[in-house]
């Protein structure tokens, strides 16, 4: 497609090498990958990222997806992510462009259109991919291209990113973003968000449930449908992931790590880390990081 082509010399200019490159708005930012087969473990925040250039397999919660050039993908929440990109190399890196879903711009676009509202299915998940046409395409340009004049930015950047939210709500996951931010699906997103600011600590489930308004039995049943995983589960990967981070930056000992970041107990940690990732803690940084 021309608008990659395009879209892909440009962020070539800009990323002589591999890195992350924020573009100053909209937490909007471009990608670049050189080395394959090397596995990155992240949380995604609500986002929407578009593969530019080559392939990667995506393991975002509990679902599996493999993306190439053009493929979008959209988390309408939080959710643990691993990417693993595939035949790379610095002269034909692994390229991608992303930007966060604003929950106020959803809003507003949803209570200026209650129509869409309607348009929320009960029965979606919180992670899907589809191929971009060329409209979306354009727009993910155009964002860049904005980046490129920054005394400009201030003016249309709000304009951009409020075309490019409505976009993403009309497009074939648009029901998606309509569900986890029209009224009840809010309350959700503040459960995951309560998961995530006290990841460390013991969580309830009927506290979960109560913060978004269900029963536990209904919680338990949709956090499974949204995330692909149980709330346990999407517990331990923040934990997981936080000791990942502190495991490739610093000096502390395993143990200490897993104390930090909630366990209570190291034999605990270390098999659940190796059920998760195959590996006990330590081969798994040497490895990944």
């Amino acid at each position: 497609m021309e608008l990659l082509r395009i879209l892909k010399e440009k962020m070539l200019l800009k990323m002589p090498k591999s890195g992350d490159y924020p573009l100053g708005f909209g937490g909007c930012g471009i990608h670049r990958r050189d080395e394959p087969n090397v596995a990155e473990n992240c949380f995604y925040r609500p986002l929407a990222t578009l593969v530019v250039n080559g392939r990667k397999y995506s393991t975002v919660g509990g679902t599996k997806f493999f993306l190439k050039d053009g493929d979008v993908l959209i988390s309408v929440v939080d959710m643990p992510a691993q990417n693993y990109v595939v035949e790379a190399n610095s002269k034909n890196p692994f390229l991608s462009i992303d930007l966060d879903l604003d929950k106020h711009i959803i809003l507003q676009i949803l209570s200026e259109n209650p129509s869409l509202v309607s348009y929320a299915d009960k029965d979606v998940t919180g992670v899907g991919a589809y191929k971009a046409d060329e409209d979306l395409l354009d727009l993910f340009l155009r964002i860049y291209k904005l980046s490129e004049t920054p005394d400009k930015v201030v003016y249309l950047s709000s304009l951009l990113l409020k075309e490019m939210h409505l976009r993403l709500i009309l497009s074939p996951l648009g029901r998606y973003i309509c569900r986890i931010n029209a009224p009840g699906g809010n309350n959700f997103s503040k459960a995951i968000n309560y998961i995530r600011n006290n990841y460390k600590k013991i969580i309830e489930i009927g506290e979960l449930a109560k913060i978004a308004s269900l029963s536990q039995s209904a919680f338990h049943r949709n956090f499974k449908r949204i995330t692909g995983m149980s709330p346990l589960q999407y517990q331990k990967y923040l934990r997981f992931y936080e000791a990942q981070r502190l495991m490739s930056i610093g000096n502390e000992t395993v143990e200490n790590i897993a104390f930090e970041v909630g366990y209570g107990s190291t034999s605990q940690f270390f098999r659940e880390y190796k059920k998760a990732f195959g590996d006990p803690p330590k081969k798994s940084i040497a490895k990944n990081f």
